[in-house]
Parts: structure tokens; sequence; C-alpha cells
């Protein structure tokens, strides 16, 4: 196996309903990674996603209230660039299909052999260290692993709101970011707030950094510059 010692940087989400495999598998690789947090179900596994952030996540297919598949698809929404692998008892074509249709990166057959999965991380290590950290403009970069902005060697201090909003961008830096999606991932289960509370604070964190970081597009929502891509 190649040197584990690649492993040590990267966050690890791992979905599975059954007590315990779960177990089994943290017991078995956590050590390698700097954490290995656990969900036991695709509606947890959403949850804890938003809040730490992870590098790769490892899921089960068949859970209560949602499936690893379903929550994938989720996930891609949130950040298309996450690294998820499946394990599952389903070798089905069916199956399979639909983990490609989502952009799931990895399938593991159970049973499996815990180094099988470990040489496999391994083997992406790199590429996935090499996506943390990104240079936006000449004087700002970005590291997505600790959503931290920086303005050439200076960290910037940015609210948690204000963190997860430029991890929004990062992660659909090709798109634009509608109000709604703003809404819904900043402000979840909050109804009462307003698409004007959201251009405030926008404004703000334009202030903040840099007006020509953040472009708003005119009824549409708001992307970086294009010019910074």
């Amino acid at each position: 196996m190649q040197n584990l010692k690649s492993l040590k940087d990267l966050k690890v989400l791992l979905v599975e309903d059954e007590t315990k495999l779960s177990k089994f598998l943290k017991d078995a690789i956590a050590e390698f990674f700097t954490s290995l947090t656990v969900a036991k179900d695709g509606v947890e596994g959403i949850k804890k996603f938003k809040k730490i952030n992870p590098d790769i996540v490892i899921t089960d297919i068949m859970m209560p209230n949602m499936d690893g598949l379903d929550m994938a698809k989720e996930l891609k929404k949130l950040k298309p660039n996450i690294h998820i692998i499946v394990l599952s008892a389903f070798s089905e074509k069916e199956k399979l299909l639909k983990a490609i249709d989502i952009g799931v990166n990895k399938y593991f057959i159970k049973p499996f052999d815990t180094d099988e999965v470990l040489s496999y991380i391994t083997s992406i290590a790199k590429s996935l260290k090499n996506m943390k950290t990104v240079k936006i403009t000449e004087n700002y970069s970005y590291d997505k692993n600790n959503k931290t902005l920086y303005f050439k060697e200076g960290l910037i201090k940015l609210t948690q709101r204000e963190r997860e909003f430029f991890s929004l961008l990062m992660d659909n830096q090709k798109s634009i970011v509608t109000l709604e999606k703003i809404k819904n991932v900043l402000w979840a289960n909050q109804d009462t707030v307003t698409p004007e509370r959201i251009r405030t604070f926008i404004k703000r964190l334009r202030i903040k950094t840099s007006k020509e970081l953040i472009e708003n597009i005119s009824g549409q929502g708001y992307m970086l510059s294009k010019n910074n891509i």
C-alpha cells in the first residue's frame, strides 16, 4: 500500500446505518485521517456534511430516511467536486448506473477489504489536497478544507455565515448561485429571510473583501468574478 501519511490532512464523513459495521470501519481507518465523522443515514449525513465540509464521503446505499445515492445526489448539488465512495451489498446494474449518473467516484461491493479502501484513498490523496487551496486572484487565495480566505499571506476574518457563502461560491465557480440557493444553504429553515437581507449580507462581504471578487449578476444571483476563474 502507498504511504498512509498522505491521508493525515483529510477529513472523512462515513454514512452507515449498521452500527457494528460503522464501528468496524471507524476503528479500522479513523487513525489515518485528521478526522472521521459518522452519520447514521442520509439526512444526518447532509447535516454533518454542511457542518464539517469533508474531503471524502464514504456511504452505504440502503439506509432509513434517505438512502446513500439520494444523499449523494444532494451533496453533489452542495459541492459538485466532493469525492464520494459507495460501499454496498448491491451489484445490480441499475444501482451502478444510478451511482455513475450521480457522479459517485468509486463503488466497493460488500464484503470489502478496508486495505483496498485505504489504498484507493491514498491514490487520490494528492489530487484532493491540491483541490484544497485555490488561488483566486493574484492576491486572494482560498483554503477549501478550512473555508478560509487569504489576502496575500494574511487571513481575512470572516463570520461563519460569510465562510459558508464563500464556500458555496467556490463549489459553484462556473455557475450563478441564486438567492434561493443562498437562502437554503445559509439560512436553512428560516422562512423569514428576505432577498433584501441576503443582498445586504453580500454587500457587506464585498466591502470587506473586494467588489471585483464577487460578481452581482443582475436579477439572477452571484458568482465569483469571471475574470478570476
